[in-house]
């Protein structure tokens, strides 16, 4: 399917993920990637975050406010808690949850993993599968829309996690 790809290898599309314990016969399936230059230890933080804001566009999925830019010391998250809160609504819920490893949410009937795949002292993969059951047309559309605005959280994560290393 058109977007259904970024920064992924055929193998980690090959994996089972959390999210698809959740959505048997998906219509849509996505898969996301990056590399981050840091331990998974200091990644799962960020990812962990998303409780509290989409980093994506924050102009677009935040009505403008800004997705915190430093750690704020959020406990791990626990199955039933908030998934992400996004122009100031709190949306979707955790389902499954493996602190330091993987965040599994629904939010508007998709399900979400991000799964972190440590691969060198140094370095992680930091993956995202979504799943959903629609029609497909509509799932082109989601596919499309999800590759812009994951491809931007991905990298924002990113970025954030390698800065907070270097502490600039």
């Amino acid at each position: 399917m058109l977007g259904d790809r970024w920064g992924v290898s055929e193998g980690e599309t090959l994996l089972r993920y959390p999210c698809d314990d959740f959505v048997t016969a998906p219509t849509l399936s996505a898969w996301r990637g990056v590399d981050v230059h840091a331990p998974a230890g200091v990644v799962w933080p960020w990812v962990a975050q998303v409780r509290l804001a989409p980093y994506s566009y924050d102009w677009l999925d935040n009505l403008g406010r800004r997705s915190p830019r430093t750690l704020v010391g959020l406990a791990d998250p626990r199955v039933g808690e908030r998934f992400t809160t996004a122009g100031r609504r709190q949306l979707g819920r955790i389902v499954s949850v493996e602190a330091g490893r993987q965040l599994t949410g629904r939010i508007m009937g998709a399900y979400l993993s991000y799964v972190l795949v440590p691969q060198r002292p140094d370095t992680t993969r930091l993956l995202l599968k979504v799943v959903l059951r629609t029609n497909r047309l509509v799932a082109l559309g989601l596919s499309v829309g999800d590759l812009v605005m994951a491809r931007r959280q991905l990298l924002n994560l990113k970025r954030l996690a390698e800065r907070s290393l270097t502490g600039s």
